[in-house]
């Protein structure tokens, strides 16, 4: 009786290991317009049994034979079940139709919102929807991705007017931003009023904040992935603006027979022309413009050609201007080998230029960064349990530092170019996403990431290869006097790096409404942003790792609890976080960083950590909808003298980073009144910005010289400020395609003067010593018209 059991236990067992399997797979899309949706679930009904869609809106699905119900679905859009009779691998393409109940409501979705995101090992990653930005009161009306991330957890602003963003205590450097994989170098118009990128054109969002995935690399605060739209591949389409500083118009329709699709967008701003009415000689202005086309060679193959110009513009009174402007451009190849492997293989250019002309002075500075890269990735749908991603990528960099001219012959100032400098990164991953148990998943991966500091080049040669040496008597790094040179080839290699990148992540679901998840990961960064102030300028100089600089390697830790109640409608987010980084760079008294071939005689190196608790609880569904976001965090540096001799800076104790904010709390509404009125608001609060004041000063030969407290001891006052809006949508006929709203903001309602900064000095008149207080905004009210058709 026993070896009948037995028997049929293997056989149950063989059978159930042997079991044919079939893949379903396809391609999910936008009804209305063709755009590939990224993100979407495909869900066998009444099994733990899913998958999402990549980046281009691709799934694989592995299942044994048999019949079933699919659940497609993706928030904002109608569900459709589709009832499967597996007996072959199949190819399935679905459009999903928006569900026009949940038009007006906030989109806002994060790992952990929806049931099937709570098994997702992924964690501190945000998705933001353009139609949530767009929700958002802006400054002088204008719609800025930058600013809204700012309103969520772990992610602040450098202050007032700033578009560059910083994320759990990390410096604005250490954010890899990408528009369509090529890399964005300054993310800011009109020096942080604005940020560069349109809303009208852009499709999908995503900031990770800890959590990395391994494809991604060269950064180690956070990774913000932007993807621009394809273009609507069913009919042509206008979507645009008019608004009190700028206006924007995108065009975009089928091409090649229906076989692809484009999308150019451009957006202007005029703020100059009301200047020139005031017979004032100063002038701003920038324009930027996006292009994205693809074509569908076959139902494997299919190509994709995106890029982005952008340029500012800004002078004061004829006595100063300045230039800076983005360029990047991508060619991307998709294949579909078979129904489980999937590649894309893309070709990247991205250049940053800057130029700076003081006309008092007949001083011209121009400077660029032009980098090419290409990189090679793969999805493998093993089966329902697990997913590979694999890949490798290299990045050619050629820095310009700098190039002097004179204005004119009057000028006095001899030409003069720094020493262009070139290196060469690669990158090589794997990952791994596997569900271990129907409540349990992990991802696994791991990354290898080298430099490679390349000539031709002379560098210094300093005595104990001490590029800054402790001056006893004075107390005070002074630079040291080079002892020789070394020059290198074209070609030959300077310094070289390597690093091991381990990223893991795990998940386990409580139950069907909370999971706790976890994750590790290590990060190297192989370029520096050189720069004595605490917001990106066209001024801040891109410097690679070479002799003395070393990469910035960082280690973070992160746990959270994830929850959503009553079926969704609302859901919360905590997670707690630790991060470390070494080789972090601070600089010496009075560094002098403009114009320097020798970097490195500026600065010391030291290490930073950061940790802290973050908190989102949100409202998905309703008239009214919104989060309120908090962060409870410390950010420090540590910068000791090491072989330079002498304690370091602050006598070489933990000091707060110009990013340390201790409380930041962020409130975002919406509440539909009626089909015509919608209204908004944000109210933000943040522990002002630490900073270094005078503490004291003595006169030396008739002059008043100050004296100062420890670096970044003292505090500007506490940010906080009020925003609200109202959009008035029209009643119209149905039928009509034209469709417009006005928008009505207020920014800053209660008049809040923000210190930016502020300096101190004597009184010209009475020769007191006083404060000055630099507030960029006060109230600001403004008005725009938008449209589609």
């Amino acid at each position: 009786m026993k070896k009948h059991i037995l028997y049929v236990f293997l056989l149950v067992s063989f059978w159930g290991f042997s079991q044919e399997k079939f893949t379903i797979r396809g391609t999910l899309k936008d009804k209305t317009n063709g755009e590939t949706l990224a993100g979407a679930s495909i869900i066998v009904k009444g099994t733990n049994v899913g998958v999402s869609t990549n980046e281009y809106g691709f799934y694989s699905l592995t299942v044994p034979k048999g019949n079933y119900t699919l659940l497609i679905s993706y928030l904002g859009y109608t569900t459709i079940e589709k009832k499967v009779s597996l007996e072959a691998n199949l190819k399935l393409d679905f459009e999903l139709a928006e569900d026009t109940s949940q038009l007006d409501e906030v989109v806002i979705t994060s790992e952990g919102m929806k049931k099937t995101n709570l098994r997702t090992p992924q964690m501190s990653v945000t998705k933001l929807s353009t139609q949530t930005i767009k929700q958002i009161p802006a400054v002088m009306g204008e719609v800025d991705i930058i600013k809204s991330i700012q309103l969520l957890p772990g992610v602040t602003n450098s202050g007032e007017g700033a578009s560059g963003f910083n994320v759990r205590g990390g410096a604005e450097d250490q954010n890899l931003v990408l528009l369509d994989e090529a890399i964005i170098y300054n993310s800011s118009h009109l020096f942080g009023f604005f940020s560069v990128f349109n809303s009208d054109a852009i499709k999908d969002i995503k900031l990770y904040k800890g959590g990395i995935p391994a494809q991604f690399g060269g950064r180690i605060s956070s990774v913000l992935d932007i993807r621009q739209k394809e273009g609507n591949s069913k009919e042509l389409s206008l979507t645009g603006g008019i608004g009190a500083i700028s206006s924007r118009l995108t065009v975009e329709g089928p091409t090649f027979k229906d076989k692809g699709s484009f999308l150019f967008a451009g957006r202007v701003s005029y703020a100059h022309l009301f200047l020139k009415l005031t017979n004032n000689n100063n002038s701003a202005n920038f324009y930027d413009l996006n292009f994205k086309t693809n074509y569908k060679i076959n139902d494997k193959n299919r190509l994709f050609l995106s890029g982005y110009l952008g340029q500012d513009n800004f002078s004061l009174a004829n006595r100063f201007s300045n230039s800076y402007g983005n360029v990047s451009g991508n060619l991307r190849w998709n294949h579909i080998f078979n129904d489980k492997l999937f590649s894309n293989l893309s070709l990247i250019y991205s250049q940053y230029n800057y130029g700076l002309q003081i006309d008092t002075q007949g001083l011209d500075w121009k400077s660029k960064i032009n980098n090419y890269n290409i990189k090679y990735d793969v999805g493998y749908y093993l089966n329902d349990k697990m997913k590979f991603n694999f890949g490798a990528s290299g990045i050619y960099y050629k820095f310009n530092p700098g190039e002097l001219n004179p204005l004119n012959e009057s000028s006095g100032i001899n030409p003069r170019k720094l020493d262009d400098k070139f290196a060469l990164e690669g990158g090589i991953y794997t990952s791994l996403e596997h569900k271990i148990t129907n409540k349990l998943t992990a991802m696994y991966g791991l990354r290898y990431s080298s430099f490679h500091r390349l000539g031709s080049q002379t560098l210094n040669q300093y005595e104990n290869d001490l590029p800054v040496v402790y001056n006893t008597q004075l107390g005070i790094y002074e630079r040291a006097e080079a002892i020789g040179e070394t020059t290198y080839s074209s070609g030959s290699t300077i310094a070289s790096f390597g690093n091991f990148e381990p990223r893991f992540a795990l998940s386990y679901q409580l139950n069907e409404k909370s999971s706790l998840k976890t994750s590790y990961n290590r990060t190297a960064q192989y370029l520096h942003l050189i720069s004595n102030t605490t917001s990106a300028t066209p001024l801040d100089v891109w410097a690679p790792s070479g002799e003395f600089l070393k990469p910035q390697l960082a280690d973070q830790y992160a746990i959270g609890y994830f929850r959503n109640f009553k079926n969704n409608m609302y859901s919360f987010e905590a997670e707690a976080y630790y991060k470390t980084v070494d080789n972090r760079v601070d600089y010496i008294d009075g560094a002098d960083l403009i114009a320097q071939n020798n970097i490195e005689r500026e600065v010391l190196i030291g290490e930073m950590r950061s940790y802290g608790a973050e908190f989102l609880l949100r409202k998905n569904k309703g008239n009214f909808t919104g989060w309120l976001a908090y962060t409870l965090s410390k950010a420090e540096q540590r910068t000791p003298g090491n072989a330079s001799g002498g304690l370091g800076i602050n006598g070489g104790n933990w000091y707060n980073t110009a990013y340390d904010r201790t409380h930041d709390f962020s409130f975002t509404g919406n509440y539909k009144l009626n089909e015509k009125w919608s209204f908004g608001s944000n109210f933000i609060f943040q522990t002002g910005r630490p900073v270094t004041y005078p503490n004291g000063q003595f006169q030396y030969q008739g002059l008043s010289v100050p004296t100062y407290s420890d670096r970044n001891a003292s505090r500007l006052p506490a940010y906080h400020r009020l925003d609200i809006s109202a959009t008035l949508t029209p009643r119209k006929n149905k039928n009509r395609k034209w469709k417009g709203e006005w928008v009505f903001s207020i920014y800053n309602v209660y008049n809040r003067s923000n210190a930016a900064s502020i300096s101190f000095g004597q009184n010209a008149t009475n020769g007191l010593n006083e404060a000055t207080q630099t507030t960029i905004f006060g109230i600001v009210p403004s008005v725009s018209y938008n449209f589609k058709f």
